[in-house]
């Protein structure tokens, strides 16, 4: 039988006093015992992460501490275990209404499965205080309120032990206050100094209402325990813009922490911070300790399982690279640039990704580099789409081993390789799915009122193809990848006003609408090229060529469709016609019935039924 690992003697005691705030202590590395996990709910605000409040022991006494957020996957995964043993790698303190609140930010198991180590007693807060003992902290929810929720990142980069948190200010060569890890600000401190690298920085945007006009820019910041972003208005543009320049290192104190806004941010962190014109800004020299951009890519492929208007990073082969162009902001009338990248990636798909302001005029890569992009908006046109917004990045020909892998599997294979897009792959709004245990009645679809709220509802359905309407079936369409918009004929050629060209012949695509019916009732559905594709089993331009040559076979191909049964995934939203409101139903996905499934569906019901008892 193999000896348990020995506590690390007296750990909790230390680590209670509130006066011990040696670097020898943070430098060390406990070992104790896990001896349980409370599952803490958000607290409200942006937060939208679950924490774990843990209580540890070194076999004589027990004191309360938090996981970070990215330690939460070891209790879920149970790779932490009531009575596990483990060092603490990594730790810091917040003060949380006058008392300490550890913090673990790393920690390696020794043993999972252990016997409890001798019979730990609570320890009592020191200091003069009469507060609670660790025991009744354990059940108090408060100290949780102000413990930040932040970025789920894992990275392998290397970093230094964090320094201790506390009020007073630290004593060091340069008069610096302790250094706080992103994930532990909150509004609750007034002294606090942060050392981070700063990932991306936004372009000024000014703006211009009834209460005045101003500019502003925002920065990503980054250490070992998450990202925070951070904004500047005005005067602080003057002092700050030129100064703090992408991919360095910064001390940063004396900003401002507020609740996050998430309509203008994509971190995981429920604080933000805005720097005032008294914020201190100090480049650090020795910067190797804080870790450069941490990456989380989904594949191209995998793009379809993220929703729409999520963000996420993504790396491939930049495949063809579109045209400078222009559009005309509706809010601003002013011209926004824009270029559009075609990338793939080893999934054997491809994607759309749209480059904005300067990053599309800026943009002169050539010879298919790797681009790695962080923070790319998810969106649903024509399948699955990516644009690149103020607070993303984009990385060419990095130096990490996903872009080494990427570039000799493309100079090797991949260049000779076609690539389905998503467009083809799923139909518009591919966000939605279909779900056989969700399947609901026409009849229940329209009694339930769905379409009728200010939101979109989505259903599921099976459903058969009763009629198709023959007018408008196809529409001429710009040929360039990823566009889709009209065209008009002008003379021998079709001009696309988006694109700002003029092709030799459209691409016709499919609009399709048709009326369906199961037991219940009946409803029209629409759809568009790939509802079409699958439904006629041809592309728009063959059935144009057939119609045009033989109507009679037109009329056949119509009629062929018609007696087909689908699974459909749908979204119904409200419109106005001729004055009338009235809810249309779009087709975000339509599948062929499969046979094996629905039989393993009807088993399963059976097993789970009465009858089977």
């Amino acid at each position: 039988m193999t000896m348990d690992p020995q506590l690390t003697t007296g750990i909790c005691a230390r680590l209670n006093n509130p006066e011990n705030d040696d670097d020898e202590l943070f430098n060390s590395q406990p070992v104790v015992q896990f001896l349980s996990f409370k599952r803490v709910p958000p607290s409200g605000g942006a937060s939208t992460m679950d924490r774990y409040r843990v209580i540890v022991s070194d076999g004589e006494h027990f004191l309360q501490a938090m996981l970070a957020t990215q330690l939460n996957h070891m209790v879920e995964e149970e790779q932490l275990l009531k009575h596990s043993i483990a060092v603490i790698e990594k730790f810091t303190c917040n003060l949380v209404q006058g008392k300490k609140l550890w913090i673990i930010l790393g920690l390696r198991v020794l043993k999972k499965e252990a016997e409890k180590v001798g019979s730990p007693t609570p320890l009592q807060p020191r200091g003069g205080g009469n507060g609670p003992s660790i025991d009744t902290q354990a059940q108090t929810p408060a100290p949780v309120s102000p413990a930040p929720s932040t970025s789920t990142s894992n990275t392998n980069n290397t970093v230094i032990p964090p320094q201790p948190v506390r009020q007073q200010t630290q004593s060091s060569r340069s008069g610096r206050s302790a250094i706080y890890p992103i994930e532990s600000l909150s509004p609750y401190q007034n002294s606090w100094t942060i050392k981070a690298r700063v990932t991306s920085k936004s372009d000024i945007r000014t703006w211009s209402n009834q209460r005045g006009e101003g500019k502003l820019f925002n920065i990503t910041l980054m250490d070992e325990s998450g990202e925070i972003r951070a904004t500047a208005f005005n005067a602080a543009v003057d002092e700050f813009y030129d100064r703090i320049q992408e991919g360095k290192v910064y001390f940063i104190t004396k900003a401002k922490v507020n609740l996050a806004k998430k309509k203008f941010s994509n971190l995981q962190n429920e604080y933000e911070l805005t720097l005032e014109r008294s914020t201190e800004v100090e480049e650090c020299p020795d910067a190797a300790d804080v870790p450069a951009v941490k990456f989380n890519f989904v594949t191209i492929a995998g793009l379809q399982e993220i929703p729409k208007d999520a963000v996420c990073d993504v790396i491939g082969v930049v495949k063809e690279v579109g045209e400078l162009s222009t559009i005309t902001s509706k809010a601003t009338n002013k011209e926004i640039p824009k270029r559009e990248l075609t990338v793939v990636d080893r999934s054997g798909f491809s994607v759309r990704i749209t480059l904005w302001g300067k990053q599309a005029e800026q943009y002169n890569a050539t010879d298919q580099p790797v681009i790695a992009f962080k923070g790319a908006k998810v969106g649903d046109y024509q399948g699955r789409s990516l644009s690149i917004m103020s607070s993303s990045s984009l990385y060419i020909n990095p130096d990490i081993p996903e872009a080494h892998l990427l570039r000799g599997w493309y100079d090797s294979i991949g260049a000779e390789q076609t690539y389905q897009s998503h467009t083809s792959a799923t139909p518009f709004g591919g966000g939605v799915s279909f779900d056989r245990a969700e399947i609901r009645p026409l009849n229940d679809v329209k009694t339930s009122e769905l379409g009728l709220s200010d939101k979109v509802d989505t259903f599921s359905s099976r459903a058969t193809i009763m009629h198709i309407r023959g007018e408008n079936l196809v529409y001429p369409a710009c040929p360039a990848q990823g566009c889709g918009k009209k065209v008009l004929q002008m003379g021998d050629s079709w001009r696309c006003e988006k694109c700002d060209k003029s092709y030799p012949k459209p691409e016709h695509r499919y609009m399709i609408s048709m009326a369906v019916a199961d037991y219940s009732g009946q409803a029209w559905f629409s759809g568009f090229n790939d509802v079409g594709k699958l439904v006629f089993g041809m592309s728009a331009d063959d059935l144009v060529e057939i119609k045009d040559r033989d109507d009679t076979k037109y009329n056949q191909v119509l009629e062929s469709a018609i007696g087909s049964t689908y699974n459909f995934a749908c979204r119904a939203r409200q419109d106005n016609y001729n004055d009338q409101t009235r809810v249309r139903y779009g087709i975000s996905r339509i599948l062929p019935l499969d046979y094996r499934e629905e039989a393993t569906y009807l088993a399963n019901l059976l097993l789970r039924s009465e009858w089977s008892r």
